[in-house]
């Protein structure tokens, strides 16, 4: 997909990844509407602040109406809780899956039609190496991006008919507020990963591995889990 002159829609760009997403697309010729749950914290130059909250459907119906000339979606926004899915509450469950799984499903299904009727597009998904790696601390978090997983593949398959190709971008830790805990080492830049991820949706990309702990992760699917 050409990205200059393409119009995009960035869930959660006030801030990490999705922040960079925005700029890097405006950078290379895109109209971009930069949403997140306070439209008012979005303080980048050349973008139109939109509100969109994905945990609310009227707010991604409203979004969808006026980013009407849409042809890129980025689900980006997302949360970690981390929560054990045994021993963790249940409501911090349900947000995880509401944020990571259901947010993405339902801003996708707003925006298809959209997207359709402008001649088609493309969806990228931010996903993470935890789609397929899943530590008990995070159970929560890994579960719903499995499910967001399985939910780019077949929306990818569903879609194509419809002239809108799906991309899911993995990746391990970024220095953003999600990963302040970790070592700096240990994270990647958001904006080398969001420039490997525009890149990814411009050359249309299915999966896009943005670190080397994901490529590994990814090549070792076929490997038995060990035994407990």
């Amino acid at each position: 997909m050409e990205l200059k002159d393409a119009v995009a829609v960035v869930t959660g760009a006030n801030r990490g990844l999705g922040r960079q997403l925005a700029t890097q697309l405006v950078a290379r010729g895109a109209k971009v509407y930069a949403a997140a749950r306070r439209p008012e914290t979005v303080d980048l130059p050349c973008v139109t602040a939109l509100r969109l909250d994905v945990t609310d459907e009227e707010s991604i119906r409203a979004a969808a109406r006026a980013a009407s000339d849409a042809t890129l979606l980025v689900n980006n926004a997302g949360i970690s809780t981390g929560t054990p899915l045994i021993a963790g509450g249940p409501e911090a469950v349900r947000l995880e899956m509401e944020t990571n799984f259901f947010g993405p499903l339902a801003v996708t299904r707003a925006f298809a039609p959209v997207i359709e009727g402008n001649g088609g597009g493309a969806v990228l998904n931010v996903l993470s190496v935890l789609s397929w790696l899943h530590p008990a601390g995070l159970g929560a978090y890994a579960a719903a991006k499995a499910a967001a997983w399985a939910l780019t593949d077949a929306a990818r398959e569903e879609l194509a008919p419809r002239g809108i190709g799906v991309s899911a971008l993995h990746v391990g830790y970024m220095d953003t507020d999600m990963a302040t805990s970790v070592p700096a080492d240990q994270k990647s830049d958001p904006a080398e990963v969001a420039t490997q991820a525009l890149d990814g949706v411009e050359s249309g990309r299915p999966e896009i591995l943005a670190d080397e702990i994901t490529r590994q992760v990814r090549r070792s699917l076929a490997t038995a889990p060990p035994v407990a």
